[in-house]
């Protein structure tokens, strides 16, 4: 007998009580012959698209569809086998990618879409999953090899009471992983031989209420559908501080308890309403949902905070910055803290005995770091002050630099000045020009200056550098590093800009003109990766 070239077809299938298949179509997928097969399985109530790559079938294999009488058993011999055992050849289909299905089967009703005031009864909704019979004094060990194959929903147990049996218990797995027991891996149907577990599945009506659902699932469902959701939030102690979009704002308090109820630990949410005020730096917040309570502790790099963060400023996303500069201290280091908020570079610092000089020209940041200096047990290290930038630098900045630089043979520490206010510190720069009277001391011993900046540019690097040279009167060009702190939002980068500061420029007397500086005899300074030549056009991007 001649056989017929071999057709790829497209399968369209449902599961039905016992797993027969009804209602069985073939149809061929079209006058080229493509690489496979797609088939549609809704085996618990949920589509699941399958590609197989293509086969040469043998000739008893094409004559399996002469013989659908026997449907169930053949088809479970061949495309059954075929399909699940050799799992190399097929994959999951674009359209079936772990989000999009998480989205259909545990997604709550539809009819919460356009919710404003939170009603969480109205998430109730019962879906259909798989479930593995199992006597009960086995579950422990069976547990510990069923890690992939069970169900993990927030709130939900994985192992529940057999209704028909009290002997027994069943298992919920998880229904985009465990489609018929030939879905198990080789090693789960091991341990499950080795226990005399019948692989059989069968089936479960959970029911699913708010608690069971993701805040992110829940807002999805809310929100306008297209519409981004929140996706995350600053933590500071128990408070969520969100920074809501326009499409968001009338569902914010909604939003908030959300927040509030799936994050362990925050009591109260927030949202920004203003910009931060570049005076005091602090922000005007809306209170979403929660307690109005804003004072609060927070943990980081092992030392401890306490402010009322309605007034002073705090970013819980500068940890690790605060950290890289504390590690470039040495024990007996001179640190100038000139905007110092309430302490995060000021306190790592001194603890790592440093000598501390600490502003800020907010009175509770003042305050605050005060408390916090105690708190830490660093009190006696750090001397505090309450004053603009400006007069910070030429006023307690100056002075000790004066008997700094005088035991320039003796001292061997270094000189470092933080500058964290990004939206203004560039402008303070300024004040660094013709501060010093006296002979330069060697280059060496020159203070070493940690400026923050934000910028729009797309060489965020090169504008940094420039804006930096100009407010000092010299080119950084060639003795200045760059790092990039964070993307604070669309198209705009946070940057750390450090350098030494020029003899030419600290001392009265020795300025020189900004095109000359380029011959002096200072080595470049490398630029992080990240703002490399070949990088910088692409870093506002990321």
């Amino acid at each position: 007998m001649t056989l017929p070239r071999a057709t790829p077809l497209t399968i369209h299938f449902r599961s039905a009580p016992e797993h027969e298949v009804r209602g069985l179509v073939t149809e061929p997928a079209g006058e080229q012959h493509p690489d496979s097969v797609s088939i549609l399985w809704r085996p618990f109530g949920f589509s699941r698209l399958l590609k197989v790559e293509r086969f040469n079938p043998t000739e008893s294999e094409l004559l399996i569809p002469l013989a659908w009488t026997a449907l169930p058993q053949k088809l479970r011999k061949t495309l059954g086998i075929f399909l699940l055992d050799q799992r190399k050849r097929f994959s999951a289909m674009p359209e079936m990618e772990t989000n999009k299905r998480d989205s259909e089967l545990f997604s709550p009703p539809s009819d919460v879409r356009g919710m404003t005031k939170l009603d969480r009864t109205a998430f109730k909704k019962t879906v259909t999953i798989p479930v593995l019979k199992v006597k009960k004094e086995i579950v422990s060990r069976l547990m510990r090899s069923l890690k992939r194959a069970a169900l993990q929903r927030p709130g939900i147990k994985r192992v529940i009471e057999d209704p028909e049996d009290e002997e027994y218990r069943l298992i919920m797995l998880d229904p985009y992983k465990i489609l018929t027991h030939d879905s198990f891996e080789k090693a789960e149907l091991s341990i499950l031989n080795q226990l005399n577990v019948s692989p059989q599945i069968s089936k479960y009506n959970l029911e699913l209420t708010y608690e069971n659902f993701k805040s992110e699932e829940i807002l999805r469902a809310v929100l306008p559908e297209g519409q981004d959701v929140v996706s995350g939030f600053s933590r500071v102690g128990h408070i969520a501080h969100l920074n809501l979009r326009d499409h968001q704002l009338p569902f914010k308090h909604l939003i908030g308890q959300v927040m509030i109820d799936k994050n362990p630990g925050i009591t109260s949410a927030v949202n920004k309403i203003n910009n931060i005020d570049n005076t005091y730096r602090n922000f005007e917040m809306e209170l979403l949902s929660g307690e109005e309570n804003m004072m609060t502790k927070v943990r980081e790099n092992n030392y401890t905070y306490e402010f009322d963060f309605s007034k002073v400023y705090w970013n819980p996303r500068l940890s690790t910055e605060h950290s890289r500069i504390t590690d470039l201290l040495k024990s007996g280091d001179v640190l100038f803290d000139v905007f110092a908020g309430v302490g995060p570079f000021t306190i790592p610092a001194a603890r790592k005995n440093c000598t501390v000089f600490a502003n800020d020209l907010n009175p509770e940041s003042h305050k605050w770091l005060l408390h916090n200096c105690k708190l830490n047990k660093v009190g006696q290290k750090v001397k505090v002050f309450n004053l603009d930038g400006k007069d910070f630098l030429q006023g307690p900045v100056k002075e000790e630099l004066l008997q700094q630089l005088e035991l320039s043979e003796e001292r061997k520490s270094s000189i470092h000045i933080v500058m964290n206010l990004p939206a203004k510190a560039i402008e303070f720069l300024s004040a660094f020009r013709s501060l010093l009277d006296g002979q330069p001391c060697s280059s060496e011993l020159l203070p070493r200056v940690h400026c923050y900046s934000f910028s729009k540019d797309v060489n965020p690097a090169e504008d940094v550098r420039q804006r930096a040279g100009t407010a000092l009167g010299v080119s950084l060009e060639a003795c200045s590093s760059i790092h990039p702190v964070r993307n604070v939002a669309p198209n705009k980068e946070m940057l750390c800009i450090t350098f030494q500061i020029p003899a030419t420029v600290l001392y009265k007397n020795q300025t020189i003109r900004l095109e000359d500086h380029e011959d002096l005899p200072v080595k470049r300074q490398k630029t992080d990766d990240a703002f490399s030549e070949e990088k910088t056009e692409t870093v506002s991007n990321t």
